[in-house]
């Protein structure tokens, strides 16, 4: 009873903190595609006029809500520093809390079941957290370091050189650990990379022009243009971290054997449909790049699309030598299926789970009745024989036999 209290108790917690990670990503991820669009869309005022002779670079005019809003930007900053001043941070800080949360209770408080998969690398739980919280260092002091570099002034190469620097920690990752974690973990070092930008660049520099005007001085403009290059590259990343967000759901992703090159592609292509709606922004409308994109996941869905699967049971005869032929083994009857389900699957899939770190079944699932195992076939046959994720990092060593054999009873009508 204590063991099902705490599987339960993080069962809720997961849940709790999964939807204000929701929250929170989606406050952030909504200031940055507005503050971008703002930027892109502003115009100049007329030369010679007030607004001009105040220091405003552009302004717009917006209806929403049933009222008219008309905001304004200065380049630098304002003759006055306003009494009232919003500093958009805590969006940012309470997304990456939250996500860094999710990765202590979903991942790495159940490392050895969630992280680890020993067809991948022979590492203990402990070791595969180890990767995972380097993953997340590393990534904020490369990045940093790249900016910081000569290369920040070349913006072009250095976003080819990021996207490098990513695809080469999905491919180690996915040789390090499972699929999911591989995947889950290559956005959670965007995600530190985006909310560093914001710690550790962007508000900073932003302290740096009040403090400036505060004390009466002219505010170096360097402060802006850092801050607007971070925030640029926040804005490129969010199209592939809430993709990676999602992930977990769509096995075929990342259980496939180059699942770090299906990343890149499907990264790739939201960064050449974000780049088209920041453009959009400035009125320059280029329809190759959402086109580019979109025949990008295209051909990531027929490169990855399941092949037949040829099931032992279900194998075409052999002809002998003296030329007869053979009949083809039958399918399995159910009673042999159930067993499979039974001893490989159902210690998670059913109403009362003994896998430990379970209170209920994944995804609601179960598969401890005949019905239920009938009911769910094709979801078994998928997982189980198609992408092979299940049983999670193969706990229970589901053999490749037990595989086949479920293949050949779902080929043969499932009865």
């Amino acid at each position: 009873m204590e063991a099902l209290l705490v599987s339960y108790g993080i069962e809720w917690a997961n849940l709790l903190v999964r939807w204000l990670h929701l929250i929170t990503g989606i406050a952030w991820i909504g200031a940055s595609f507005y503050f971008v669009w703002l930027d892109n869309s502003i115009r100049p005022p007329k030369p010679g006029s007030d607004l001009e002779k105040k220091g405003v670079s552009g302004e717009l005019w917006a209806v929403h809500g049933g009222g008219f809003y008309n905001p304004q930007k200065y380049l630098v900053a304002p003759g006055e520093l306003p009494e009232e001043l919003h500093w958009f941070k805590w969006e940012a800080y309470a997304t990456w809390i939250t996500g860094i949360a999710m990765l202590f209770i979903v991942y790495y408080f159940n490392a050895s079941a969630m992280m680890v998969d020993k067809s991948v690398a022979n590492l203990s739980g402990l070791e595969a957290v180890g990767v995972g919280i380097g993953t997340l260092v590393v990534g904020w002091i490369v990045y940093d370091l790249l900016c910081k570099s000569p290369l920040g002034k070349k913006e072009g190469l250095l976003g080819l050189v990021m996207f490098v620097f990513i695809v080469a920690v999905a491919y180690m990752l996915t040789h390090l650990l499972s699929g999911r974690a591989a995947y889950i973990h290559v956005g959670a070092m965007i995600g530190t990379i985006m909310v560093g930008n914001v710690l550790m660049v962007i508000i900073p520099g932003q302290r740096k022009l009040v403090e400036a005007m505060k004390e009466g001085k002219s505010p170096d403009p360097i402060h802006g243009r850092r801050g607007k290059q971070r925030s640029v590259h926040n804005n490129y990343f969010t199209l592939p971290i809430l993709f990676i967000m999602i992930s977990n759901h769509y096995a075929m992703t990342y259980t496939h054997a180059y699942s770090w090159l299906v990343l890149a592609a499907i990264m790739a292509a939201g960064v050449l449909i974000r780049h088209f709606f920041n453009l959009r922004h400035k009125g320059k409308v280029s329809v190759g790049y959402p086109i580019a994109g979109v025949a990008l996941l295209l051909a990531v869905a027929v490169a990855i699309a399941p092949r037949p699967v040829v099931p032992v049971a279900a194998a075409a005869a052999v002809p002998a030598a003296d030329g007869s032929v053979a009949a083809a083994p039958a399918a399995p009857d159910f009673a042999k299926i159930q067993a499979i389900i039974t001893q490989r699957c159902a210690s998670c899939h059913s109403d009362k789970p003994t896998q430990a770190g379970f209170a209920t079944a994944p995804a609601g699932m179960m598969l401890q009745t005949p019905d239920l195992i009938h009911q769910h076939a094709a979801k078994v046959f998928q997982r189980a024989v198609q992408t092979k994720d299940m049983p999670l990092a193969n706990m229970t060593q589901m053999t490749d036999e037990e595989r086949s054999e479920i293949a050949a009873w779902f080929q043969a009508g499932a009865k």
